[in-house]
């Protein structure tokens, strides 16, 4: 395994070519979108994998240090598996019968997103937890607080807690952080080397500070649920209860078409809602730290996040029963029209098929 994670390192642009190339031709093999058909989306779902661990291998630092769980590579080969899901259950149970088994998958891959919410200390969820929420935290205030509600935890044996490493002197001489950037750590690397100079030059310093017996302290646990809850406040944990909604929707959406129907609106609008309903809530605490006057901003990437999950609205165009009643007649009247002209009319009946057979599966269309 070590040899393969220094292959890929080291050929990290031929690996993503031959990745890019394997995938565009999966989308070109016979019966892609056949209801009998496992054997190709097992290979496009295989591909996925490889690829979602060979980005992992390229991206996590060879520092020999042991790795936390990396849930983003959880996430994205639980969704890779889901289309495979999807298609045996299909296959074997039928259509009515598929969504038992795509329910319980939502709910392994909603168990986990929220795993990596925890771990990321309650930040935003980038692209359904694939990409890790690594924005510097701001102080928003003087009263041990992050600019995401988290609180700082000061432990006394320097080691990190919340995302940062403890410096067992900070720019004024007392405890403070060192930053996980190449400049931070600079910085704190000539701090520490002033105060040795300042303490080489200075006896009686070094004779006071000599004899201080010093202890071992415990580590601080991570902080509980209950206690960045009583932290954040109102807004915070707004922030915190829009994030659990979305995180949750597509295991509600699913649930309703087990219990309605694929046809039914009922799903359809409850998906719906439940997005609203997120974005909403997002919407309202971020009001409610402005009209405090706190400096809890969205970062660059959790706003870029917001704009895409508007953007995901998209989809529901392609979600029956709106994709039965209204897409699928508009994309017939347009290949009708264009069928006349060559190679256009080719292309809009290839592009036409591929859309109609990706609808029909709900892991294209489901945005989880």
């Amino acid at each position: 395994m070590d040899a393969y994670k220094l292959w890929v390192r080291k050929n990290r642009d031929l690996v993503r070519s031959l990745e890019s190339l394997a995938n565009g031709v999966t989308w070109i093999l016979p019966e892609r979108f056949g209801n009998s058909e496992i054997a190709p989306e097992a290979v496009y779902a295989l591909l996925g994998i490889v690829s979602s661990v060979n980005q992992h291998i390229i991206e996590t630092p060879n520092d020999g240090q042991e790795q936390s769980i990396p849930w983003p590579l959880v996430v994205s080969i639980l969704k890779d598996a889901e289309a495979v899901v999807e298609v045996a259950a299909q296959h074997f149970v039928g259509d009515d019968r598929k969504w038992g088994f795509l329910a319980v998958t939502e709910a392994v891959k909603a168990c986990v997103r929220l795993a990596a919410f925890r771990e990321s200390g309650y930040r935003m969820l980038l692209q359904g937890g694939e990409v890790e929420n690594e924005e510097e935290d701001i102080v928003a205030d003087n009263h041990g607080v992050k600019s995401n509600g988290v609180p700082f935890i000061y432990p006394m044996n320097g080691h990190a807690q919340n995302g940062h490493e403890i410096g067992s002197n900070g720019l004024d001489g007392k405890d403070g952080f060192i930053s996980k950037s190449l400049e931070g750590r600079a910085v704190a690397a000539l701090n520490k080397f002033g105060q040795n100079a300042k303490m080489m030059s200075d006896p009686m310093l070094m004779t006071r500070l000599q004899p201080t017996p010093v202890l071992p302290v415990m580590e601080v646990e991570k902080p509980t649920l209950a206690t960045i809850w009583s932290s954040k406040g109102v807004s915070g944990r707004l922030f915190m209860l829009g994030e659990a909604v979305h995180i949750f929707r597509p295991l509600v959406y699913v649930l309703m078409i087990r219990k309605f129907g694929i046809k039914s609106w009922t799903p359809w609008l409850v998906s719906l809602a439940v997005e609203l309903t997120s974005l909403g809530i997002h919407s309202h605490a971020t009001d409610l730290n402005h009209r405090a006057g706190k400096v809890h901003h969205l970062s660059s990437a959790e706003r870029d996040e917001l704009k895409r999950r508007k953007m995901m609205w998209a989809l529901y165009a392609m979600r029956d029963p709106f994709f039965a009643n209204y897409t699928k007649r508009h994309l017939e009247k347009a290949e009708k029209t264009l069928n006349p002209v060559p190679l256009v009319g080719f292309l809009i009946s290839k592009l036409v098929e591929l859309v109609e057979g990706a609808q029909s599966r709900y892991t294209y269309t489901s945005g989880s």
